[in-house]
């Protein structure tokens, strides 16, 4: 059976791997790494299909090392230490080249007990670890094994990297080669591929099988888009599409449709999304949206949460709904969101401005005498448990970081801190 476009089309060296130049182009932090062939652990960062797993198969073979891999979707903590072993036997043989390489697919699915079994390995360098996350490793990879393997972001591909590797596919691959391929228009190839290489070449495996026998293969928008209508799906077989139905499904509860916002969790379920990656966005959306109108709601959702890691799917399915129409149907602030990313642009603005003299730490009494904490008034000592001071830096006094929305908790705050600082 012949494979699919996107394996047949896979690069084998670094030459023919297209996008991300910043961590593979001459001179780059990846290449010297290759060239010198002295390769350290490090994590793959990026959405699908911009070359995670080509690049690591690429390094196992320009380096010639053994190379071992394992998906966090099926493989347990003895799948781990049994790959491991075999690590060990391959970096004693006569006959190894360079320190076996153990790729992890979606690393960020592997619990802590697996990453913890990996953690020996790799710091006693029987491994080179390579793992691929579409997630932030900072909170999905555990810190010891984090601290010992450097992250690399890669980058959706541009415009005319898609067109590079569309080129490749029509000039170079056995099928399309033969064919009568004609390229009439990209932009909605390319749009619907979103920046994802394995997506485009998928999308153009199915143009031509629905292109009869004989006709010429023609690409342009209207026969991209018609086809796609017809059989959305074909081109994503691997829930590629997640970040366009977790989108859908972020907006439909900012916009307050439960009935929307239940249909795309449903179709998150359905296709086999991750119970957590959609537990993640609800508290997500629970502090950016929802915030302070009502903070019962990221409560809550770390309470959905806590109890899908406990209880797992298809149970976990129920809890998610009443999180997900909870948070639809509440009141909507996202002050807290504006306040904190003003007070962020403030800060790298003007610095490090200093601490007024009178609330800073004072445990010497160097310090005291120095005037720190010197008329510092407990709040705790006056009536309503509050007292004005200055606590801002001098050059902000009177700034204000959290402008409160129109709703009725917001509202109550905003009277308070009216009353209190006249502001």
């Amino acid at each position: 059976m012949l494979a699919p476009l996107a394996e047949r089309l896979r690069p084998k060296t670094l030459d023919d791997y297209i996008g991300q130049t910043h961590l593979v182009g001459q001179g780059s932090v990846l290449r010297r790494m290759i060239d010198t062939g002295n390769v350290s652990s490090f994590i793959l960062w990026g959405p699908p299909g911009v070359g995670k797993t080509t690049l690591a198969r690429i390094i196992a073979n320009t380096t010639k090392s053994p190379f071992y891999t394992l998906s966090a979707v099926n493989a347990g903590v003895k799948d781990v230490r049994e790959v491991i072993e075999r690590c060990k036997a391959d970096a004693a043989s006569m006959f190894s080249t360079g320190r076996p390489i153990l790729f992890i697919d979606e690393i960020h699915r592997f619990s802590k007990s697996q990453q913890d079994s990996l953690l020996g390995a790799v710091e006693n360098g029987t491994v080179t670890l390579i793992g691929a996350t579409t997630e932030n490793p900072s909170f999905e990879v555990i810190r010891p094994l984090l601290s010992r393997a450097q992250v690399y972001v890669l980058k959706s591909l541009e415009a005319p990297e898609l067109r590079t590797l569309l080129d490749r596919a029509v000039a170079t691959d056995e099928i399309l080669s033969k064919s009568n391929v004609q390229v009439e228009q990209t932009d909605a190839l390319f749009r619907f591929s979103g920046g994802d290489a394995r997506k485009l070449l998928n999308i153009i495996d199915l143009l031509l099988q629905s292109t009869p026998h004989g006709q010429p293969l023609v690409i342009n928008d209207k026969i991209v888009t018609e086809r796609l209508q017809e059989n959305p799906l074909a081109y994503d077989k691997q829930g590629e599409m997640h970040y366009d139905i977790i989108s859908a499904f972020i907006k439909s509860i900012r916009g307050s449709d439960p009935d929307a916002a239940v249909y795309w969790l449903a179709r998150m379920i359905e296709g086999g999304e991750d119970p957590m990656f959609i537990a993640r966005r609800l508290a997500i959306v629970a502090a950016e949206d929802i915030g302070l109108a009502n903070p019962n709601a990221l409560l809550l959702a770390n309470a959905t949460f806590d109890i899908i890691h406990k209880i797992g799917m298809p149970e976990g399915r129920i809890p998610l709904a009443e999180c997900t129409i909870y948070l639809a149907t509440s009141p909507k602030s996202n002050s807290a969101y504006m306040a904190v990313d003003a007070a962020l642009a403030e800060v790298r603005n003007s610095g490090n401005l200093p601490v007024p003299l009178h609330i800073r730490n004072a445990p010497t009494s160097l310090m005291k005498e120095m005037g720190y904490g010197a008329d510092y008034k407990y709040a705790h000592d006056y009536p309503g448990n509050f007292v004005r001071q200055q606590f801002l830096p001098d050059a902000l006094t009177g700034t204000r970081f959290w402008n409160p929305c129109s709703n009725p908790a917001e509202d109550r705050a905003a009277e308070l801190q009216r009353n209190r600082w006249g502001r």
